[in-house]
């Protein structure tokens, strides 16, 4: 099986943009003060990230916080917890998400397909929905997604899109200020944590169309 592409984009450097290769990027930060970059899976997340700051897709912003290492992977996932994937046609495109419980691989809830939606706000909206799914049912077991993105972004409890509202994907922005107005009301026990893809394979929520 061939290396998965990846695309770099660089926020700060001697060229800013997006590289498709490490040697590419690499030849923009190597020895350039507080360069700014994130390598990313996909050119749809990659272009959306490029139009927005660095600081909303990493945590270096917040000294008070470890950052836990990408290669601090538990062996295996927590089986009592439930997974969240999107899967969008195009960028934008018509975005569904859903949610599964892995130990039983049952899906727990799937919304969509919207019109002219991204990726990253499916993850987004599948996260916030398991959040306040599983509070109303007094659930505080993990919730698992594969986007960086969509993490920070709840955290933050504010969905960072550039994409522009228009009449239609008007109701995937109803959706969009719905979840941020929850995240702001709410507090919640569950855990959020990232899934493992290079050492578990695809998301148990994974739509299945790569």
């Amino acid at each position: 099986m061939g290396k998965k592409q990846k695309y770099y984009v660089v926020w700060k450097g001697r060229q800013r943009g997006i590289f498709l290769t490490w040697e590419g990027c690499s030849a923009q930060i190597n020895a350039y003060p507080d360069a700014e970059y994130k390598a990313f899976a996909s050119q749809a997340e990659a272009e959306e990230a490029f139009q927005g700051r660095y600081e909303d897709y990493t945590e270096h912003h917040e000294p008070d916080r470890p950052r836990q290492s990408r290669l601090a992977v538990a062996r295996s996932p927590i089986l009592e917890s439930y997974a969240v994937d999107a899967a969008c046609s195009g960028n934008p495109g018509p975005v569904e998400y859903r949610c599964v419980h892995i130990r039983t691989g049952q899906e727990v809830f799937k919304q969509g397909p919207f019109p002219k939606g991204t990726n990253n706000i499916g993850e987004f909206l599948a996260i916030v929905h398991a959040l306040a799914l599983l509070k109303q049912q007094d659930i505080t077991a993990p919730i698992y997604s594969d986007s960086e993105n969509a993490i920070l972004w709840v955290k933050h409890q504010k969905c960072r899109t550039k994409l522009v509202r228009d009449d239609e994907n008007d109701r995937l922005f109803d959706l969009i200020e719905r979840a941020e107005t929850w995240l702001r009301s709410n507090e919640y026990a569950n855990e959020i944590l990232k899934w493992g893809t290079d050492a578990w394979g695809e998301i148990p929520a994974d739509f299945g169309r790569k």
